[in-house]
């Protein structure tokens, strides 16, 4: 097996795809997409925070939220949650989304939006579609990767605008497309027959995980070529690892992320923004110092803090444009994406001058499940409670999500 290099090859796509919870909440509406947005190195949350709680709150001036102002209505912000026995950039990094669970838990390892992916995304081209900014130049690990199809399987994220638009809409290159997809498929067939060919070979336990590879690769064939969405857009054309590239990519990566919700390519999408200790300088906020560097910035130095706000702040942004293009796109079915899509942005880290994942901060809106414009305080509260709401607002039926002693059952007062 080993000689053949067949799994090796196939591994890269492997989706734990069986045995998700289906059933609809009990009770109230549930959100027809999910997007999860994650930007890097924790924050300061005395610089984070609103003022007030519940619907009677505000962002103040000069805070890391206050370019989320005009979008205040929409908004659920929620604090003090904590990532309970997770600490530092990587076990941050890792527990964010999975909620630290293993192959024995109820989600099996996989980070939420995977484990919501293989619940509803197969009446969709793309069961999910995972976006990146600059966040592949130190390769794949926990400190690069925010999603998990299983126990340590990276579901990487494509930081290539051209090659995402080439998935949604088909090889920009006139007479492209079908030479590039029967070569695609060709290669597939080939995988598909070779590995059918080892399974007859195998003891129950060996076949059983070789089942998952070939369901991996139908799945990957299912999203070759491009066509589902139409009318196209302009994309840029710039090197995809370049320092002075990150904005620009980061708004077309968006653009397309909204693109193909409103097509029906997926319903199902991430966008991670560079990575846990990421060494990324926000030239065009007006930072000339590394954003990890200044996330490090105690209270003694203050234009290291004011740079690493003024970071955090076009971040901020970064998440207001997504959410009102959303808010300005049909939903074909009626409404808006926003009404019908739920946006959580994440965070691995709270505060990131100690390193540590209490008080780290979520932000949602959208999707019309949960009451938006307030300021949820949860006093401690595990943020797999938080993973446990998004699962049902999904309408699954999950109680626990990740390890069920880091808690159970949704969060209160969402």
């Amino acid at each position: 097996m080993a000689g053949l290099g067949l799994t090796a090859v196939a591994a890269p796509f492997v989706r734990m795809l069986t045995d998700v919870p289906r059933a609809r909440a009990a009770a109230g509406a549930t959100a027809k997409r999910l997007v999860v947005v994650f930007t890097p190195n924790g924050t300061i949350p005395a610089r984070w925070r609103p003022t007030g709680s519940g619907a009677a709150f505000s962002f103040p001036a000069g805070s890391i939220l206050e370019p989320l102002a005009a979008q205040r209505e929409r908004l659920i912000v929620v604090d003090g949650l904590q990532f309970v026995g997770a600490t530092n950039h990587e076990g941050g990094m890792a527990a964010m989304l999975t909620g630290s669970g293993d192959a024995g838990s109820e989600s099996r390892g996989m980070s939420v939006d995977q484990y919501v992916a293989a619940a509803i995304g197969g009446a969709t081209r793309l069961r999910s579609l995972e976006l990146g900014v600059e966040t592949s130049a130190w390769g794949g690990s926990v400190q690069t990767r925010m999603s998990y199809s299983g126990p340590g399987q990276y579901a990487p994220p494509d930081d290539s605008p051209k090659s995402v638009y080439a998935r949604l809409y088909g090889d920009a290159a006139p007479g492209g497309a079908d030479a590039t997809l029967a070569r695609r498929q060709s290669v597939l067939d080939a995988l598909k027959g070779d590995l059918g060919d080892l399974r007859t070979r195998l003891g129950a336990e060996e076949a059983h995980k070789l089942d998952q590879h070939l369901t991996s690769l139908r799945e990957l064939e299912r999203g070759l070529g491009g066509g589902t969405c139409s009318g196209g857009m302009t994309v840029p054309d710039v090197p995809i690892h370049d320092n002075a590239s990150f904005p620009v990519i980061g708004k077309a990566q968006m653009d397309l992320l909204v693109a193909a919700l409103a097509c029906g390519a997926t319903n199902v999408a991430s966008l991670q923004w560079a990575h846990t200790v990421s060494p990324h300088v926000l030239t065009w906020a007006g930072v000339s110092d590394a954003h990890h560097a200044l996330s490090h910035m105690d209270d003694g130095n203050a234009a290291g803090v004011a740079a690493f706000v003024a970071a955090e702040r076009w971040f901020a942004s970064q998440f207001g444009y997504l959410v009102d293009k959303l808010a300005a796109t049909p939903d074909p079915a009626g409404g808006t994406l926003l009404d019908s899509t739920l946006v959580v942005w994440a965070k691995e880290m709270g505060d990131s001058r100690a390193h540590v994942c209490t008080d780290v901060p979520f932000v949602l809106t959208g999707g019309g499940v949960f009451t938006p414009g307030r300021y949820l305080r949860t006093g401690g509260a595990s943020h797999a409670r938080l993973l446990v709401s998004i699962c049902q607002a999904m309408g699954l039926s999950t109680t626990t999500f990740g390890n069920p002693q880091t808690g159970t059952g949704p969060l209160a007062g969402l």
